[in-house]
């Protein structure tokens, strides 16, 4: 039974292995309310014109003004479809320190509020600057039932409001200044306040970014400071946007970026409460201070050279000096992969795929670390049929402990996820001692909106192991079977303009015999209402 996830990660391999021989020709995005496209952002450079010496080049009879080369056309990544949860529209990225607003001044594109503030550019000591600047409002209601929370089971019904605001300022082509500020609130609540919940008047992002050389091997780029993370498809490192405080860190990162890859080297610590690493009582009202007992480190690599394809390798470390009883924490080194692909039919359909797995080893308070996770998307769009349908499956298996009593741990951390996305939208659990199989369908009534439904089926990998929650806290006892309960979402998405977006969804859940044994309570529901505005 230990075994099951070595077997797992062998699987996956194979798969992911025998996939990138896949290649087809390229077919559009396939369409989806949650489409994530593949970075790109690398600057292609026309080479030098060659030059004769004046002893060798013949006199023409009149001058000829030669055309500069031209640089050849920029390679349109494949786009794949991304988590559940909408990110951004238009020039707005999930990181607002990524967003791109440089179309902003070309004929016919629509007008967006807010860009008369960005790309504002002056002249200073003989330096050619650059200045944007501008945010997001977002409201969210909140009313909830019974989910595996401390404080709970009960009814609660309340408010979240998330004011964040940028100032960026490029100083020639060499550095980058860019601070994010926050303040994040929450009223109206009878269960006590959520890590995720409230970060009042803080710094989100602040950093410089040092813009070093150019080589064969692309752009290379040092920064340093307050900054998000976001790697993937967010299943270990993400900025947790569903969160009314998103999570950041605090240390270095070296980018390097080229047409068809780019690699990310860092070393940080966690700061706010929404990272699980600080308390939100302490902080709330304080001025959030990295934890140093805390070291995430890592690389993130990411190929998009193949055809329809994408390739992510990495290695995440994690390293804490505190571990805390019953938790899977301590220091941990994660070695993992994803490879996504499109299969384009002709211009009618596309199929997508998702692959992604990781082996997990080191120590957690005394016990070895063998864990480990895989996971599987493919999903089927029909491009000419009414609302463009997309119907998906995913299987997900998060390791967790066989045997309590022999010296290593099999639980797998799932580090800093949007676990929101993946693991229903009731956020009950996390991706620990977990297998989920998940059904989906998605559907664009318009070009604007999109509706949501999904299916999933929750069941634990180890029966000696427990439930743990979204903020990966174990609930029950072991040895109390399996099954942890089925859940229903169901969304809905309206975008108005790149500004102005609304969303809203409800969630049930149905819990199984473990939790009705461990920690009995009536099913869990959940409902929202959330309106962004960014300018």
């Amino acid at each position: 039974m230990d075994c099951r996830w070595k077997l797992s990660v062998l699987v996956w391999t194979f798969v992911a292995t025998s996939a990138a021989q896949v290649r087809d020709a390229r077919g559009d995005e396939p369409p989806s309310a949650t489409a994530v496209p593949v970075d790109d952002d690398a600057v292609t450079r026309p080479a030098p014109l060659p030059t004769a010496s004046p002893e060798s080049a013949p006199v023409p009879a009149a001058p000829v003004k030669k055309s500069p080369a031209k640089a050849p056309p920029k390679k349109t990544p494949p786009a794949f479809p991304g988590p559940k949860v909408l990110p951004p529209t238009g020039p707005y990225k999930p990181l607002f320190f990524d967003n791109d607003f440089s179309s902003k001044d070309k004929p016919g594109e629509p007008d967006i509020l807010g860009e008369e503030a960005k790309l504002m550019k002056f002249e200073l000591f003989d330096t050619d600057f650059v200045f944007s600047t501008g945010g997001e409002l977002r409201h969210r209601y909140m009313n909830q039932d019974n989910r595996l929370q401390p404080g709970g089971p009960g009814h609660d019904t309340y408010n979240l409001l998330r004011w964040r605001h940028y100032v960026d300022l490029k100083a020639g082509d060499t550095f980058r200044f860019y601070v994010e500020g926050i303040n994040a609130d929450s009223w109206g609540e009878d269960l006590p306040i959520q890590p995720t919940d409230v970060n009042r008047w803080d710094l989100l992002n602040a950093f410089v970014d040092v813009h070093l050389f150019d080589t064969d091997t692309g752009s290379h780029t040092l920064r340093y400071g307050r900054q998000e993370l976001l790697f993937g498809r967010q299943r270990l490192v993400s900025p947790l946007d569903w969160a009314n405080t998103r999570r950041n860190f605090e240390g270095f990162r070296y980018m390097v970026k080229d047409k068809d890859w780019k690699f990310d080297a860092f070393a940080v610590n966690p700061v706010n409460s929404a990272t699980g690493y600080r308390n939100v009582f302490e902080f709330d009202n304080k001025f959030d201070k990295a934890n140093r007992d805390v070291w995430f480190s890592g690389t993130y690599f990411t190929y998009t050279g193949i055809e329809n394809a994408n390739l992510d390798l990495y290695w995440l470390w994690l390293n804490n000096t505190e571990p805390v009883a019953g938790r899977a924490d301590g220091r941990r080194h994660t070695l993992g992969s994803r490879y996504s692909w499109l299969v384009p039919i002709e211009q009618e359909r596309v199929w997508d795929f998702d692959v992604e797995g990781a082996y997990q080893f080191g120590d957690d308070d005394g016990e070895r670390v063998n864990a480990g996770f895989i996971t599987a998307v493919a999903g089927h769009t029909w491009k000419k049929a009414l609302w463009t349908p997309r119907l998906s499956g995913l299987a997900y298996f998060g390791s967790g402990d066989v045997d309590r009593s022999d010296g290593q741990t099999n639980t797998f951390d799932v580090l800093f996820p949007l676990g929101h996305a993946y693991w229903a939208l009731s956020d009950n659990l996390s991706g620990q001692n977990l297998i989920d199989l998940c059904a989906q369908l998605e559907v664009k009534p318009t070009a604007k909106s999109s509706l949501v439904g999904a299916y999933h089926k929750f069941r634990l990998a180890s029966d000696d192991d427990v439930v743990y929650n979204v903020a990966g806290a174990p609930f029950g006892t072991p040895n109390n079977g399996t099954d942890v309960g089925d859940a229903l979402d169901v969304y809905g998405y309206y975008a108005f303009n790149a500004n102005l977006d609304i969303q809203m969804g409800y969630s049930w859940f149905w819990y199984g015999e473990f939790i009705e044994r461990t920690v009995p309570r009536d099913d869990a529901s959940q409902f929202y209402v959330q309106t962004s505005l960014r300018y």
